[in-house]
């Protein structure tokens, strides 16, 4: 199987991907053709059936499995998959550990390395917090572990919320060590807990889309949702430090315009803001990277996240 992401134009395809979405569209000339975007676990490319009546294009809908004849081009800087046969295959038949995106680091030590920094947490009421989720709270240690941390954009795999909420955490724990004013148990139960309500902001693979829910409410409210509710369990929570723990999670993405329903007013949320920040714009620029074509190097290309044509040595 040729991955997606070793695709080169003039390519010719003929392999199973993962149809991820699929949906009609009509050409200027008044044409029917269909969008397709076909998924493995390295990645994702758009396609296109430009002859959707040929004899040659079997039915199947979005999420399903299908066997594609296709050439690689190059549109608007993008790889393009132009289908020419289709054919349904039946789920029973693949590897679906193929088709899913997954984090190049083991899970089980990451799980191991989350639950370590949890013990390092020396106030009795956060650790007795983390506790809640993490140890005791079976069926949400399993989607934390297993979920992704966004839709796309950034760590958009199997593993993904683990990997990412570890490398913020990380960060954090650097902060102390350079600035003692931070108060760590309260920063490093904040960075852990920061990205859980994505464990119901977005299904599991193989949609990894927006739930009702997330949709409705959004991972940073569904977090702090879930922290008051575990709070609210338990006698003799101090009062202040509940609310310093739920405005960081509020105050995490740190600007209105990117979704915070507040600012951050204290050290530890600023702290917490950037180093989410950081971790998400270097994780997207490294997977930019990744994305471009095998053996390419130099410039390779405007990216729109970070506004600028992005340079790969």
């Amino acid at each position: 199987m040729k991955f997606i992401k070793d695709l080169l134009p003039g390519d010719r395809v003929n392999d199973i991907y993962l149809c991820k979405q699929k949906n009609s569209a009509v050409t200027r000339n008044g044409k029917n053709y269909e969008n397709c975007i076909l998924q493995d676990k390295s990645g994702q490319i758009d396609a296109k059936i430009w002859e959707p009546d040929s004899q040659g294009i079997g039915e199947f809908q979005a999420m399903d499995y299908v066997e594609i004849v296709g050439d690689v081009s190059q549109f608007n800087g993008a790889l393009q998959v132009s289908i020419k046969r289709a054919r349904f295959v039946d789920p029973g038949s693949v590897d679906t550990s193929l088709f899913f995106p997954v984090s190049a680091k083991d899970r089980e030590e990451m799980t191991a390395e989350l639950l370590r920094l949890v013990d390092t947490v020396q106030n009795p009421h956060l650790h007795t917090l983390l506790d809640s989720f993490f140890r005791k709270d079976e069926d949400l240690m399993k989607r934390f572990c297993r979920s992704s941390a966004a839709k796309s954009v950034h760590h958009a795999f199997i593993g993904g919320l683990l990997e990412h909420t570890l490398n913020v955490v990380h960060l954090c724990d650097d902060y102390c060590g350079r600035y003692p004013e931070l108060d760590r148990d309260l920063l490093i139960t904040a960075a852990i807990c920061h990205d859980i309500g994505k464990t119901r902001e977005l299904s599991a693979f193989p949609l990894n889309d927006y739930t009702d829910e997330g949709q409705f409410v959004g991972h940073i409210v569904i977090g702090a949702q879930m922290l008051e509710q575990k709070i609210a369990m338990m006698e003799g929570f101090p009062q202040e430090l509940r609310m310093k723990l739920i405005h960081c999670i509020l105050a995490h993405h740190g600007e209105y315009e990117f979704g915070s329903p507040k600012k951050p007013a204290i050290m530890e949320a600023v702290a917490l803001n950037l180093a989410d920040n950081t971790d998400a714009k270097l994780e997207s620029f490294r997977e930019a990277l990744q994305a471009a074509p095998e053996g390419s190097g130099g410039w390779i290309g405007y990216n729109r996240l970070f506004e600028s044509n992005l340079y790969k040595e």
